[in-house]
């Protein structure tokens, strides 16, 4: 009996000792994000009346989902004017959120519906509807906030902390990850882009931008946008720091708000 007691405590002692190891290794893993400000390179003109909440830059032209009941529209626009080049209104009971491209579609998310689109991207044509039957945690309903893609998985968030990989062609959910920073989970995830292999997340309702990790969820580096909108240019009422937008051709990343004058381009700039 002492000869079992022995090496049951042995056990039990090395099984301890395995936990703690893991549970330092883990806090390890978590280490605090890099911190980024911003230099503005250009900025240009946008719709003011433009609640945007999904944004995307191809060949040159910038696709823009915008919100609001009775208000929510797709548009092509030019990225140097400012001047809508192709304009599609919702049906007067959606709330349009988070637009992304995949090939020669455009897929666009409703707040809470739980309907999204796919058009054609050249003509707007809606090819099809699907749904999205992802519940937040304690609310009981499915909601779309944002949308982009790897190229080989779409990305959705429902404005948690949770990001959700869905079949580009079924728009089935495959998976999740939760998102979580040095502080604990992340939550307000809502405009999207994905950009050189992680993904860029505005965090509603702040002036910041979350940079993830895909395959774990980590933040790994959070982008300082405080006083990008001057008051100078905000003459009118502007909503919160919303559409991010990355030209991969020519390395560019843009950003814009809800009801703001002007789209940005701009350089992250580390924090020292």
């Amino acid at each position: 009996m002492n000869q079992l007691l022995k090496i049951l405590f042995t056990n039990l002692v090395a099984f301890s000792a395995a936990i703690f190891i893991f549970g330092c290794s883990e806090s390890k893993s978590s280490k605090t994000p890099v911190a980024y400000t911003y230099q503005v390179v250009n900025a240009y003109p946008h719709e003011p009346n433009a609640f945007t909440q999904g944004l995307v830059f191809e060949n040159g032209l910038l696709y823009e989902g915008t919100g609001l009941n009775v208000r929510s529209t797709l548009r092509k626009v030019q990225l140097e004017t400012g001047n809508i080049l192709k304009l599609h209104k919702l049906p007067a009971e959606f709330f349009g959120e988070g637009i992304t491209i995949y090939r020669d579609k455009i897929i666009q998310l409703t707040l809470r519906s739980n309907v999204g689109f796919v058009y054609d991207k050249d003509s707007f044509e809606l090819l099809r509807t699907f749904n999205y039957p992802i519940l937040r945690p304690g609310s009981g309903r499915a909601e779309g906030w944002g949308i982009t893609h790897n190229g080989k998985q779409m990305i959705m968030s429902d404005g948690t902390s949770t990001l959700y990989f869905l079949d580009p062609e079924t728009l089935k959910q495959t998976g999740y990850i939760k998102v979580r920073d040095n502080n604990g989970p992340v939550s307000g995830l809502n405009e999207l882009e994905y950009v050189k292999g992680q993904i860029f997340a505005n965090v509603w309702p702040t002036e910041r931008i979350a940079i993830i990790a895909p395959q774990t969820g980590q933040v790994i580096g959070w982008i300082h946008m405080e006083g990008l909108l001057s008051r100078k240019n905000s003459v009118q009422f502007v909503d919160v720091l919303n559409g991010i937008a990355y030209d991969a051709v020519n390395d560019r990343l843009f950003v814009t708000g809800k009801f703001w004058p002007k789209l940005f381009e701009i350089k992250l700039v580390p924090l020292k």
